[in-house]
């Protein structure tokens, strides 16, 4: 394995924002079936050592491949942009008063006749958005040109917004079964 390969020629893939789950799923596991440490136990400590860094990368990679934000960031990365440099975390204003409004939604949930319905109706809304988003985002990695990533990186951002309503959205839920 090359450690200066990106993580989509790790794993044979198309660098792309749009990725198929199942054959990610597949090659990881096929890697990891190579390389795990376990099928090194007789092997030289430096062969342990490699096979342990190696499955290290492939988790890695497999983890950041999976889940659509961490991909869109790598993807940025891989063209120049740091998503986490604090010059590219501007908001635009409607979305900010937006975000305002479901937090809103959500703290009101436990004044409601029927606060699991309510959560629930607020998930689902919130999944209709980040599923939005996550088509722009696909637009944008299509488009392939700076201003394209910048847009970006912007998505990502709202993204990363939706994703920590939606962790305090299943907390809530989780409470109330």
């Amino acid at each position: 394995m090359n450690h200066s390969d990106n993580y989509f020629q790790l794993f044979q893939i198309d660098e792309s924002f749009t990725v198929d789950i199942t054959q990610l799923t597949e090659r990881y596991r096929a890697l990891q079936k190579v390389l795990h440490p376990d099928n090194f136990a007789g092997a030289s400590d430096r062969e342990r050592r490699l096979s342990v860094q190696q499955s290290s990368i492939v988790n890695d990679a497999f983890t950041v491949l999976k889940t659509p934000v961490a991909r869109a960031k790598y993807l940025l990365q891989l063209n120049g942009m740091d998503v986490d440099d604090e010059n590219n975390n501007i908001m635009d204003p409607m979305f900010l008063m937006q975000q305002m409004e479901l937090r809103e939604s959500l703290e009101e949930v436990g004044g409601v006749s029927d606060p699991l319905q309510a959560l629930e109706d607020l998930a689902d809304d919130l999944s209709a958005r980040m599923k939005m988003l996550q088509s722009e985002l696909q637009v944008c990695f299509e488009s392939g040109d700076i201003a394209s990533y910048e847009q970006a990186a912007q998505l990502v951002h709202k993204l990363q917004f939706f994703i920590k309503l939606q962790e305090e959205i299943d907390a809530q839920l989780a409470r109330l079964d």
